[in-house]
């Protein structure tokens, strides 16, 4: 907006044809008017209520008063302060139409016809309008920005309360169980070693169900994101004996994203080493319209894989992401994951 101070070369250029005196008016004139403008406007930006307060009306006063004044071509100087109007006050219809007034006066007092007033009039009001404009729609994205923000945190905080809940229907009969055998097997360690030892072979079935149902809940909280998958499965191949290549641009994602993408490349990367015999293996990542990450593999392969819990996981988180999973064992092992970008 400083770049506006310019329209005071119209006013200098009748200064400088001798168009007005005196002089020693008309310079320190529109050397204010230059001066509080490009001061309004940085108040406007880093302390508004001041430029407000003090900067504006000072602008105001000054510059009404030398287009009135001098008229002509100072006329541009009225559409300075309607650009500083528009920026520093919210409510600022008012104040523009006062100085679409005073255009029609400065216009009136040059014996303009009745078209020039109107286009100077409405060229005044609409130099502050525009700005106000664009000042209303910066904070309306920034409370935007803001907004989405506090709803990111609040999902956050709800995901967390709903996992604290998960645990805890989870993990609350199991320990209870655990707590009422415990205390069997201490009463009757004493006198029936048989069935005491059958009550800890109890517990630690449930013990052992408890943890695995754990782990399943757990699963996709603990993704480390993209970048960090694709380095440790590369540590991991490499220790296997399997050649990698990874074709993977760089791809700014949302976290949703990165983390699901990590965990197939993951998931993917398990079912090369455990299941192939693969001796070299492909990571590829694309987009196109959609995002889609494939692994692709020369070991022996299935013709149809089985899922288990893991690729079913898989798929299920794909699937709510409102992505595709496909898995192929034709030529190898193939894993696909499409998501939307």
């Amino acid at each position: 907006m400083y770049v506006w101070v310019l329209l005071c070369g119209f006013p200098i250029a009748e200064i400088i044809a001798g168009g007005h005196r005196p002089l020693w008016l008309a310079w320190p004139a529109i050397a204010a008017v230059a001066a509080l403008y490009l001061w309004t406007i940085r108040l406007a930006f880093a302390d508004r209520a001041r430029a407000v307060r003090i900067a504006l009306p000072a602008l105001l006063v000054v510059g009404v008063a030398a287009s009135v004044a001098f008229q002509g071509a100072w006329s541009f100087v009225l559409t300075m302060v309607a650009i500083a109007v528009g920026i520093t006050v919210r409510a600022a219809r008012g104040i523009l139409l006062m100085l679409a007034l005073a255009a029609v006066a400065v216009a009136v007092s040059a014996d303009f016809g009745p078209l020039a007033m109107g286009f100077s009039a409405w060229g005044v009001f609409v130099a502050g309008l525009i700005p106000w404009i664009i000042v209303q729609l910066w904070g309306t994205i920034r409370e935007l920005t803001e907004t989405r923000r506090e709803l990111a945190r609040v999902a956050v905080s709800e995901e967390r309360l709903r996992f604290s809940r998960d645990l805890h229907d989870l993990l609350g009969h199991t320990l209870s169980v655990m707590v009422v055998k415990a205390e069997a097997v201490r009463r009757l360690a004493p006198g029936d070693g048989a069935a005491a030892a059958r009550q800890a072979a109890d517990i630690e079935q449930i013990g052992r169900q408890a943890l695995a149902e754990v782990r399943a809940a757990v699963t996709g909280y603990r993704g480390r994101g993209l970048d960090a998958e694709l380095a440790a499965a590369r540590d991991v191949l490499t220790d296997a004996g399997v050649d990698l290549l990874v074709q993977a641009p760089e791809v700014r994602l949302p976290p949703e994203t990165d983390a699901l993408l990590g965990w197939a490349v993951r998931e993917g990367v398990t079912n090369v080493i455990r299941h192939s015999a693969a001796r070299s293996c492909r990571i590829t990542l694309s987009r196109a319209g959609e995002l889609e990450l494939e692994i692709l593999d020369d070991g022996r392969g299935a013709r149809e894989p089985v899922e288990g819990h893991g690729l079913g996981g898989l798929r299920e988180r794909v699937e709510a992401a409102g992505g595709r999973l496909a898995v192929t064992g034709a030529d190898g092992f193939r894993l696909r994951v499409t998501v939307p970008a």
